[in-house]
């Protein structure tokens, strides 16, 4: 959080240096985190991220969606 927290002082200060390498540090701790770069875990699972739903597996459930 002081990473974003340091965003946010960057970006009122009109800061591009500071706003540079406080994105440096979020993009560092959500890597360290799991959130960014390569996915840590092996389920065997297809990637369906950043695919619309109609075009996965999940299309009857999505569909099904709209019908209530």
């Amino acid at each position: 959080m002081n990473a974003r927290r340091a965003v946010r002082s960057a970006l009122r200060k009109y800061d591009d240096q500071a706003l540079r390498d406080a994105r440096s540090a979020v993009r560092t701790a959500k890597e360290a985190l799991g959130e960014r770069g390569p996915p840590w875990w092996t389920d065997g699972a297809v990637d369906v991220n950043r695919t619309m739903a109609v075009n996965t597996v999940y299309a009857d459930w999505y569909k099904r969606l709209g019908e209530t």
